[in-house]
């Protein structure tokens, strides 16, 4: 699969980068659409990361970031949990120069949130024992309303703070864009136009004899 990449600067300079693995809202945003949602909340963070790392320290309530960069990653809420966790990465942004450094950090804690149903980095301090081989050494992760972020680049508060951000802006941004959909859309039985149910729903039935 070939992952186009959409990009944009923030006023601060900041290059913007944003792909999305895919995107389960298609009933909502097209795919180039969805990219532009990942690109305007991206760019929110670039505004934050680089008005947290110039601050005075005594301006910066959760410490002067130490890099004009960090890397984001968003896992898929409509998935059950049998899905794997490298099929369930839903998109990823990425700020400033050198982020794509701390994308798989990123995606670990993201990853491992999704596996264990809870801060990676609590369990990476609390309990180790659940985190393994291969697994990363730093927290924390995010969920906001089923939304599982993980970030990488500052403090792992700092990083916790960014990625609810992203994932509060998210959940924000689509939660508008479905309404707006339902406003025009009108009444029906199912998130999808034409409105039947998905490929899944379907098959999930159609063993029924006369279906």
């Amino acid at each position: 699969m070939v992952t186009a990449v959409k990009q944009a600067t923030s006023r601060d300079g900041l290059a913007v980068r944003v792909a999305h693995h895919h995107n389960p809202y298609s009933y909502l945003l097209n795919d180039d659409d969805f990219d532009e949602m990942l690109l305007t909340i991206g760019l929110r963070r670039a505004e934050s990361i680089w008005r947290n790392h110039t601050a005075a320290e005594h301006r910066a309530p959760r410490g002067v970031y130490g890099r004009a960069c960090m890397a984001f990653v968003l896992m898929d809420p409509t998935l059950g949990s049998w899905v794997a966790n490298e099929q369930a990465v839903m998109a990823a942004v990425l700020v400033g120069a050198g982020a794509e450094r701390f994308l798989p950090n990123a995606a670990a804690k993201a990853a491992g949130h999704r596996r264990l149903g809870r801060n990676y980095g609590e369990a990476l301090h609390v309990d180790p024992h659940l985190c393994g081989t291969g697994g990363f050494r730093y927290g924390h992760s995010v969920q906001v309303r089923g939304v599982i972020a993980g970030s990488s680049s500052q403090t792992t508060d700092q990083d916790m703070f960014e990625a609810r951000l992203l994932a509060e802006d998210f959940v924000q941004v689509l939660g508008e864009r479905h309404r707006a959909w339902e406003d025009a859309s009108g009444p029906g039985e199912w998130l999808a136009d034409p409105d039947r149910p998905g490929p899944e729903l379907l098959s999930s039935t159609s063993w029924f004899p006369g279906l």
